[in-house]
């Protein structure tokens, strides 16, 4: 078995053991998550552990370095089925010698999907089963179909659920969090698309005040994430492309310049021995002309 296949009503999901990422989500009729393409952008969804972003040189720990690369190894690992049903299923990986590799430390992950008729529930759990503190950051990253109907790229936006911030950081090299910040068009709560706005990466909106946001089409369709165990919000295409991510993050890359331990990287968490901690999100389709807030 490679993957598992939900279904609630119409909609339906596939959910790969590798990487725990899901590959296809159906709601309405339509296919809402883009199919890959290893010529753009290989990935669909996905899972992002034990770190979000990019590490400078690696990650310190201890005064040794590990080479933790570009979003951890979550989504390059195969996970277990622990629980399924019709329309749910809890994925694990617990640590191994790859892992500890690159990041030293013990852990226990879990990674949840719901699908209901309109909504896909998303949930990451991670525990700490040894006897010493554990640092982490976890984030999602799926890539949604843009544009989500037949009207074409033009005039698509994302809205915020409270206003945010024009200002937000620049992308040093290596993906590194700059110094320096650049405005974004924001109209109200409202951010208009354009392959401009996406010419120097992606659109991070690190601490931002909302908990929700929609990304509307020129269609009326729109994709709703809800965040609320998640810090940060990111969105991101390779201008041209037919995908738009809506990212939720508990972290974020490395600052530029940053030397510090993985302890220290701003926007970690610490795990205690023996603790765990549950990061939820919903992203939630809707049809037609329907008014987003």
């Amino acid at each position: 078995m490679t993957a598992i296949a939900l279904a609630h009503g119409t909609a339906r999901a596939d959910v790969a053991l590798a990487g725990a990422e899901i590959r296809r989500w159906t709601a309405g009729g339509r296919d809402l998550l883009w199919p890959g393409d290893p010529a753009i952008w290989g990935e669909i969804s996905p899972i992002l552990y034990p770190v979000v972003g990019w590490t400078r040189d690696g990650a310190r720990v201890d005064g040794r370095r590990y080479p933790l690369g570009l979003h951890g190894f979550a989504r390059f690992e195969t996970f277990a089925v622990e629980a399924s049903g019709a329309d749910f299923v809890r994925l694990t990986l617990g640590d191994n010698a790859r892992t500890r590799a690159v990041y030293p430390f013990a852990f226990a992950l879990s990674v949840e999907y719901r699908l209901g008729g309109d909504a896909l529930g998303v949930t990451i759990e991670v525990a700490n089963p040894s006897d010493r503190p554990a640092p982490y950051a976890c984030g999602l990253h799926p890539g949604f179909r843009w544009p989500l109907g037949a009207a074409g790229r033009e005039g698509a936006f994302v809205r915020f659920q409270k206003p945010e911030k024009a200002d937000v950081p620049v992308i040093a090299p290596g993906g590194l969090i700059g110094a320096g910040k650049r405005r974004v068009p924001l109209e109200g709560r409202d951010l208009p698309l354009s392959d401009a706005l996406f010419a120097d990466d992606a659109v991070c909106f690190l601490n931002c005040a909302s908990r929700s946001l929609a990304f509307r089409d020129a269609s009326g369709a729109s994709i709703v994430m809800e965040f609320p165990g998640f810090d940060h919000a990111a969105l991101w295409t390779r201008p041209g492309a037919p995908f738009l991510c809506l990212e939720a993050w508990t972290g974020h890359s490395d600052p530029e310049g940053f030397a510090g331990d993985l302890f220290e990287k701003p926007s970690m968490r610490v795990l205690q021995p023996g603790g765990c901690a549950r990061h939820e999100a919903r992203y939630g389709y809707r049809e037609g002309q329907r008014e987003i807030n």
